[in-house]
């Protein structure tokens, strides 16, 4: 018996490698916007599955996915400008959809693995705005939740075949 080939990849993934951004466009065309200040970062595609189990399976019960859902669950620093105090326009979008109804309180975001992998996905979404709170010793963080509605559609990723920033140690 032949011994495997070790894998090439040998470098872990870092979770920074991933960038989110709000789509900030009022007239249709997309005006993509970072969201700064992530410092945690969760995406997640969770299937339904329905049991159908027939007779044909010898005892063994069988799943089928009839659903998928899809949410990103983030934390971010509170970001205001230094000078004039004014929070950062794409949190507070984020927050202005969490409290709004109807076609108000979707937003459309995107996130790619910054690096260029094939790794981008596009959707629609609700917001969810918790802030963390805290002692008076503490960053003002919040948690924001992005709840899919419709599709989470893979796309190009915006930065493929740019070459990725070395920095230097």
């Amino acid at each position: 018996m032949a011994t495997p080939t070790p894998p090439a990849e040998t470098v872990t993934a870092l979770a920074r490698r991933y960038r989110l951004e709000l789509d900030m466009g009022a007239s249709g065309t997309p005006n993509w916007t970072l969201i700064p200040g992530i410092t945690e970062f969760t995406p997640k595609v969770e299937p339904t599955q329905q049991d159908v189990t027939s007779y044909d399976a010898d005892g063994w019960s069988e799943q089928a996915v009839t659903m998928l859902a899809w949410s990103v669950e983030t934390t971010m620093a509170h970001r205001a400008h230094p000078v004039t105090g004014k929070f950062n326009a794409a949190q507070e979008a984020l927050r202005k959809a969490s409290m709004s109804f109807g076609a108000a309180s979707y937003v459309k975001v995107r996130y790619y693995d910054r690096t260029g992998q094939d790794d981008a996905q596009e959707g629609t979404a609700l917001v969810t705005w918790e802030p963390d709170g805290g002692g008076p010793d503490e960053i003002d963080s919040i948690k924001v939740t992005l709840t899919g509605s419709g599709p989470l559609v893979q796309i190009v990723n915006p930065v493929a075949g740019t070459p990725p920033k070395v920095v230097a140690a």
